[in-house]
This record gives structure tokens, sequence and C-alpha cells, in this order.
């Protein structure tokens, strides 16, 4: 059975390409996949086929045609999950670092989808055949909270609040250096980095709006580290990684946007030891709230910060610090 999406551009919104809009509103869908809905006439601007390129100004309703679910290509594998809630709509994962969200090419065995393949038996082909139920996603080597749909109607009404930016996320991070404040925001765009595609940035040319917000929960005077908490206004790929690395506060162990002369420059020997340990970024996904797509009722699942990671606050604590913490971790 084909399946329906019907959205409304704002009225308020500046004027935006469909193709764009798309992508925005509907992040399980690839790119390729809208252009290739579009080329077939699979989506309409206010009952009419449309091309990539037409200019929204404001009320058009815009329908897209999906094809039905198709069975899942991806393998199960036996993969132990440490499941936060589990209900015939959607299943909860605290997911650790290492561990990739969906296939792809370099990493079509050990993900987070393997594994869900092998523990849920109705999980369908919701999202595609790679990316069964994946609703949003956490990088590889961030540990923490997600939130996986078992059928179209949850599918959909996630990503829907995803797209309000009504979803509650909070991350504890411990970065390098101290921030001027005690809190704040970074409002950069991220797009593509222009000469290292494998990474994103605030110089992109072409960029999307991205805010993070920032708490300090402990200022660590040795060596000069903080751990903070972020809430995400919006969900841009790597975007927290980039706003804290082009600010001067590189995540602590961060492969892609750290400097290799912050673990040279940290004169003790038993932290170095500590951060070179890490599995990933020293990022966690710690709290994700959102409304239940069959019941209404606001869920909200925490998870505990890595052992990895604990280690190296627990040392920072001992070694003489200065506290100032005001969020339990």
């Amino acid at each position: 059975m084909t399946l329906s999406r019907q959205l409304v551009f704002p009225y308020d919104a500046p004027a935006q390409r469909i193709d764009a809009f798309l992508a925005d509103v509907l992040p399980d869908i690839s790119r390729a996949q809208l252009k290739k809905l579009i080329d077939h006439q699979q989506v309409t601007c206010d009952g009419a086929a449309t091309k990539a390129g037409v200019k929204l100004k404001g009320g058009e309703t815009i329908e897209v045609l999906l094809p039905p679910p198709e069975p899942s290509t991806a393998l199960a594998e036996d993969i132990p999950l440490h499941v936060l809630y589990e209900d015939q709509d959607l299943i909860v994962i605290n997911k650790p670092a290492g561990m990739v969200v969906h296939p792809a090419t370099g990493n079509v065995h050990g993900t987070l989808v393997n594994a869900l393949l092998h523990h849920c038996d109705d999980l369908a082909g919701i999202g595609g055949t790679l990316r069964p139920g994946i609703v949003h996603r956490i990088d590889k080597d961030t540990s923490g909270v997600l939130v996986v749909t078992k059928n179209d109607q949850a599918h959909q009404h996630l990503a829907e609040q995803f797209h309000q930016h009504s979803i509650k996320r909070e991350y504890l991070a411990l970065i390098h250096g101290h921030l001027p404040t005690r809190k704040g925001t970074i409002d950069q765009p991220l797009g593509r980095h222009p000469v290292q595609r494998k990474k994103f940035s605030t110089k992109a040319r072409h960029s999307k709006r991205a805010v993070t917000h920032w708490y300090v929960v402990t200022n660590f005077s040795n060596e000069k580290f903080s751990l903070i908490r972020l809430q995400l206004e919006t969900g841009r790929t790597h975007q927290i990684r980039v706003h804290l690395s082009e600010s001067g506060h590189p995540l602590v162990g961060d492969p892609l946007y750290g400097r290799r002369s912050e673990l040279h420059h940290i004169k003790d020997q038993q932290l170095r030891t500590l951060i070179r340990q890490l599995p990933g970024q020293a990022l966690h996904a710690h709290t994700l709230g959102f409304i239940h797509p069959r019941t209404g009722e606001y869920l909200e699942f925490s998870s505990d910060i890595p052992a990895p990671l604990r280690h190296i606050i627990a040392y920072l604590e001992q070694s003489g610090s200065s506290h100032e913490t005001d969020y339990p971790i």
C-alpha cells in the first residue's frame, strides 16, 4: 500500500526550494530518494506535479507519495542491546560508543540496525531497506539514548517532532578549556566542509541554521577541562563537535575535530592514559524526551555516563579541581 505524507509550507517561512524543504522535514528520506520521487511525479504542490527547483513562498500544501516499506536487506545479528524501553511502537536504546547506527559502505555488520533486526520481529522496513525504524542518529563514537520506531505512524510522528525541534535532547561533554560564562548559545550555521568532505564547518558555502545551548556543570582547574551540559535546538550532523571545536573548546578525544597538540600539552601522565582509553570523543547523549506517538504521553529517558569518561571525571575531581556543579550526573 502506497503511503502519503502531507505537509504545509509555513506562511512566515522564508522562500525555499521544495527539495530543500522536503530534505529538512523528512530527514528519514535521503536526497537521492526525494529526487527520484520528484522525477517520477510522486510529489505534488497544491495538487500539481512539481520540480525540485520550485520555490515555496508560504501556505503551499505538498503531498509526497511513498512506496510501501520494503523488507530490510540488512542482516539480523545477535548483538547485545541495552534496552531502556520497548513497546509495540518504538524501542529506546542506550547505544555504546563505537557502534554505528545503520549499515553503510564500510560498515555492513555490527551496527545498531543489525542488532535491532535480531531483537525485534516487528521492525519491518520502516524508513528504508538499510535504515529500518531509524528516525535520528548519534555518531559512531558518541554514546547514549536513541529512539527507533516500529511502524510508519510512529515514524512519521517522531520525525515531525524532530523537525519541529520539540524533542528534548541533552548531552554531557568534557571539553578542553573553560568557557567564558556559565551558560550561553552558539548559533552558527553548518554545512559540508569546503575541502575536507568528511567534516562539517560553520564556514561552509551551503549551510543550515544550527543552534546549541551550553551550561557549565564543572570547571576543572587542573589541566583546564570543563564538564558541560548541552541542549540541541537543531540536530545537524556533527553539530556539537563543530560548534565546540570552532569556538576553541574541542571535545576531549575527538579524532576528527580535536587537535593532536591538546593531548601532548597535558602534563599529568595518568590523565593522558585515561584519555587515550576513550573509545571516541567525550560526548554522551544523556537525556531524550518526546511525546509518545500513540498515547500522547511525554516520555523521558536518561542513561549513565559510560565508564571510560566517568573515570576521567572522577580522576579530575580527585586531583584538586574547582567545582561548579548544578546538574546531576
